[in-house]
């Protein structure tokens, strides 16, 4: 009885090997561009929320800034490092530099405020996602020692 072997395969291989064979292209990142006559002076991140979660934050937030959508998720613009000691609830994803994942083209504006800054304040959008997530605030969790 004889024992088939063959030759490892590196990694590099593999991934060529799949992205070949099933016509998988690598996507390049999209970045979500702030619109003209709007200024970004805080940087730009983004959080992205399942488009029907999206629908029930607009009337919970005191002010929204610029809201791009796709066919499932809203992005909203928040200032850069939004993220800093937030532990943003699930299903939300935040990205930074507003650089949006695996999308095959970028979100189209759905919502542009009035005035010059894009930003949806990012304590409310936070508290209201972890109000609708049923998420306890991360200031509000009790420390375990």
């Amino acid at each position: 009885m004889s024992t088939l072997t063959s030759p490892a395969l590196s990694l590099n291989t593999l991934v060529r090997l799949k992205r070949s064979g099933l016509g998988i292209a690598p996507r390049a990142p999209r970045r979500l561009v702030v619109p003209d006559g709007m200024t970004a002076p805080l940087g730009c991140d983004a959080v992205a929320v399942p488009a029907d979660l999206g629908a029930l934050l607009v009337p919970r937030l005191p002010r929204v800034g610029c809201i791009y959508a796709d066919s499932s998720h809203w992005w909203w613009l928040v200032p850069s490092d939004s993220d800093y000691a937030l532990e943003w609830p699930a299903p939300s994803r935040y990205a930074t530099g507003a650089i949006v994942p695996d999308t095959p083209r970028t979100p189209h504006l759905f919502h542009r405020p009035d005035g010059t800054l894009p930003y949806t304040p990012p304590i409310p959008l936070y508290l209201a996602l972890c109000r609708l997530t049923g998420t306890a605030p991360a200031w509000s969790r009790p420390i375990s020692a």
